[in-house]
């Protein structure tokens, strides 16, 4: 999941490849690198750390040229260094990767017996020295071509050559590639987000496509060596811009959005005047659906599981989840009577896709819900559903999670109500009562005063347990990811009646338990779960939307959402839980927009 760009231009490139990179940090960010041709030479740098040291070298050492590549990595062979840094480049050629390639080792070794020598840990070096090598008896599109063929796994590349001096090439097998087409030069990205500063006139390259870019040209190969002809798209215009304003970092801004996000979906959404919900040409009748399967990754799949719960509850349709890493190595029983839906924030997750490409070759109904409507899952799908969400640069997501939320939901209760499951009446409530969501967002978002207090009792210890019942189950789950991804603590989340089953042999005096329990069905339950914990030294984190005061000497903190319909919690809970991973992070001094080890795109298995 590392970034990639490159230009071709009548004019320096490199300032244009930093600000490029800038913005591909959400993909990787443990190193970085640019390569251009000046004098007719390949001229590389490159460094471990964020694109601002990268930026400094350049400051005291100019990379001139007309055309380049650049690279932000997220490291999958070879610890972060900067010999693993990319490009990799040889005498003739320099190389970007964006993927894994599985059989480096073998063609590391058929290469280092023609003598080739390798600096780096990386699969990446075996691409520059099979170019390299097939140069010596092919032109540029065949060499490339017989490369790709040598090479097993998903990548993107960018490519540039000595002797071909004002070409950039760019190829894709699984890892994405874009495009774009730029007065007097033209760009290549592992997105359009890249891209969208200096254009909106975008192509996205296909599997086995190959690209070759010039300042004033772009001509595009299949793996037969022959033109294909591309449709260019121009992007849409995003109201939110991908910058921080006023507050410290994006994560804060990303949380603290969310009432306004919100609103912009249901908005999208909903016509006000008819109280209906406009969803139209479903891919498959919902009166036909014989089964949901929801699929997903991350927190992503912490949304499946959430609409599982809405579903169920308001349609006949049984409905399964799937983490989409299994989902695509199962024996899967299709049907083309089912539903099959794919959630994913950046519409690039590689496992997501793989399980999508394979429900697409099965020939059966799909719907994806992302946050990018250019994106590789959005473009394969029969059905795309939008979050509104607009940009989100935090690597651990908050207003996407709500946005995929929101879509969930609405769906359920247009299907439910499109097959006759749900009464008019009732879906009209739900309608009303899901356009006072934003504001009870805005005033759950008050909480942040309370919430940085609690958040200095999980500074000493090793971690923590989050716990809930039904709806709140999933959002426990997603409690406990978001604490691991940003304060690197330990957290679990689990179903609070399983407890007895094991997990209560983690409890010891002083160990944070936050209790989710809203004023639901579940409520008395969870509350005896809770008594559990506090026998057992616990210290528990109380978040509740009950007015009554729950009488326990033994409650650390206690902390109230406002009141709305049960089936609607799951968004109202979610937000005190971000905000305590938020401000536990920020206490440690942690970089809560990237998070060590992770990046934003996940674009590799």
């Amino acid at each position: 999941m590392c970034g990639i760009i490159g230009i071709a231009s009548n004019k320096s490139v490199s300032s244009n490849i930093i600000q490029s990179l800038k913005k591909l940090e959400y993909r990787g960010y443990d190193s970085a690198g640019i390569a251009t041709i000046k004098d007719g030479f390949i001229d590389e740098k490159k460094c471990t750390g964020r694109v601002d040291s990268l930026e400094k070298i350049l400051f005291k050492n100019p990379s001139a040229g007309f055309l380049g590549i650049g690279h932000v990595r997220w490291a999958t062979h070879g610890v972060p260094s900067q010999v693993n840094a990319h490009p990799h480049s040889s005498e003739e050629v320099s190389v970007v990767h964006n993927g894994i390639i599985e059989n480096s080792s073998e063609l590391k070794k058929d290469l280092e017996k023609k003598g080739y020598k390798f600096k780096s840990q990386t699969d990446t070096e075996v691409i520059t020295f099979l170019l390299t090598d097939l140069l010596k008896n092919f032109d540029l599109i065949k060499a490339v071509n017989k490369t790709l063929e040598k090479l097993n796994g998903s990548f993107a590349l960018g490519i540039i050559f000595k002797k071909y001096k004002d070409i950039v090439v760019g190829a894709r097998r699984g890892s994405p590639l874009a495009v774009g087409y730029g007065p007097d030069e033209n760009y290549l990205g592992s997105d359009s987000y890249a891209l969208k500063s200096m254009t909106n006139k975008i192509t996205y390259l296909d599997d086995g496509d190959v690209c070759l870019l010039t300042q004033n040209k772009i001509e595009f190969y299949n793996s037969n060596n022959k033109k294909v002809n591309k449709e260019i798209l121009t992007l849409s215009n995003d109201k939110n811009t991908a910058d921080k304003g006023t507050y410290k970092d994006f994560m804060s801004k990303e949380i603290n959005e969310q009432s306004q996000t919100a609103k912009n979906c249901i908005n999208e959404y909903i016509d006000h005047l008819r109280k209906d919900i406009n969803l139209y040409n479903f891919p498959i009748k919902p009166q036909e659906i014989k089964k949901i399967i929801l699929i997903g990754c991350g927190t992503a799949y912490h949304s499946c599981l959430t609409a599982k719960y809405w579903f169920e509850e308001f349609s006949n349709i049984p409905v399964e989840t799937d983490v989409a890493s299994e989902f695509r190595y199962r024996k899967i029983k299709f049907s083309n009577k089912n539903l099959y839906i794919f959630v994913s924030q950046s519409g690039e997750t590689a496992d997501t896709f793989a399980a999508l490409d394979m429900c697409k070759k099965n020939n059966v109904k799909t719907c994806s819900i992302v946050n990018t409507v250019e994106s590789s899952i959005a473009r394969l799908s029969d059905f795309v559903l939008p979050i509104h969400a607009g940009p989100e640069i935090g690597v651990a997501s908050t207003k996407a999670f709500t946005g995929q939320l929101l879509v969930l939901f609405i769906l359920a209760i247009k299907i439910s109500q499109i097959r006759k499951e749900i009464n008019e009446n009732t879906y009209i409530k739900k309608i009303d009562k899901l356009k006072k969501l934003p504001d009870l967002i805005k005033k759950t978002l008050k909480c942040q005063d309370e919430v940085q207090i609690i958040a200095k009792d999980f500074l000493s210890t090793k971690g923590a347990i989050f716990l809930g019942r039904g709806l709140s189950f999933p959002i426990a789950l997603e409690g406990a990811l978001k604490l691991k991804e940003l304060s690197y603590l330990h957290a679990e989340g689990y179903p609070a009646g399983e407890m007895k089953h094991g997990p209560l042999a983690l409890i010891e005096e002083g160990l944070p338990v936050v209790i989710l329990a809203p004023n639901d069905r579940y409520f008395e339950k969870t509350i005896s779960n809770m008594q559990e914990v506090i026998a057992r030294g616990g210290k528990v984190i109380l978040i509740s939307n009950k007015n009554n005061n729950i009488i326990s000497e033994n409650i650390r903190f206690t902390l109230e959402v406002p009141q709305t319909d049960d089936y609607l919690m799951p968004f109202l809970m979610t937000i005190p839980l971000q905000l305590l991973a938020y401000y536990v992070a920020s206490l440690k001094n942690h970089d809560v927009d990237k998070p060590r080890n992770l990046a934003k795109s996940v674009t590799v298995e």
